[in-house]
């Protein structure tokens, strides 16, 4: 079940948050302490998130065949996913605060938004909602944990927001066909794989020029590099890459 459990968590997703905020705070000047506690507050929300989502979605994957997700396969019990979900929920909330009642409270909102996206939201037109809170509260989340409770520059939120948007529409993009088939119509499903793919390529490149304009040019070439690869996993592949570099430049300039 352990296997299950670390499996259904999305441990991509869920290190990768975790290891960004983590650099933020770093950059940002927290001490190593204050460090350790980001990165247990993130990771705590993330993997609630994780194990929510499978949870959640566990009758549509079994609808769908997907014998790669943990609760299909019977590697971990949905009702295990539930348990795991709530303890990580329950620890998320002191682990937040411990930075402060300001910048706790603002990760809080986004672990809020994250859940309210596995419980509905992502089969509505706002599915992107909840990414734009998720993403956009993080530089808030360092920043107001620091002394003195300084705001993050307003850049900074956009850009995380930006960002955000552009992570849902590249992470739902694969599973379009399947989501509509199961009743899951949130706004990547509604426009379908080709706008879908522009619109990710648009907000990832915004954020990226949100953040330091002259990358725009690498930016766009990496968007536009699978009108001239082959296979199906290319515009996946590019918004990735993208997304990378607006990462990259966030723990570059982000931190300021």
């Amino acid at each position: 079940m352990l296997l299950g459990l670390v499996r259904a968590c999305h441990p991509g997703p869920t290190l990768a948050v975790t290891a960004l905020v983590t650099a933020l705070a770093a950059g940002s000047g927290r001490d190593l302490a204050g460090c350790l506690l980001v990165a247990a507050a993130v990771l705590a929300g993330q993997l609630s998130v994780g194990w929510s989502n499978d949870a959640v979605d566990a009758g549509r994957d079994r609808a769908l065949g997907r014998t790669d997700k943990p609760a299909v396969s019977g590697l971990v019990p949905v009702r295990a996913l539930w348990v795991a979900a709530g303890v990580a929920l329950v620890a998320c909330v002191p682990l937040s605060l411990a930075s402060g009642v300001a910048a706790g409270g603002f990760h809080l909102l986004g672990v809020a938004a994250a859940w309210a996206y596995n419980l509905g939201v992502k089969a509505t037109v706002f599915s992107w909602v909840p990414y734009v809170i998720g993403f956009g509260q993080f530089p808030v989340f360092v920043s107001l944990g620091l002394p003195g409770q300084p705001w993050p520059a307003w850049w900074s939120v956009l850009a995380g927001a930006l960002l955000g948007v552009g992570a849902h529409l590249a992470n739902v993009l694969p599973d379009i066909d399947g989501d509509r088939k199961t009743g899951v119509h949130g706004l990547p499903q509604r426009l379908g794989p080709r706008r879908t793919r522009v619109l990710t390529a648009v907000f990832l490149v915004a954020a990226v020029a949100v953040l330091w304009w002259p990358a725009v040019v690498v930016a766009l070439a990496l968007a536009l590099a699978p009108r001239y690869a082959r296979g199906d996993g290319a515009p996946f592949l590019s918004a990735v890459a993208v997304a990378a570099l607006a990462v990259a430049l966030l723990l570059v300039r982000g931190t300021g």
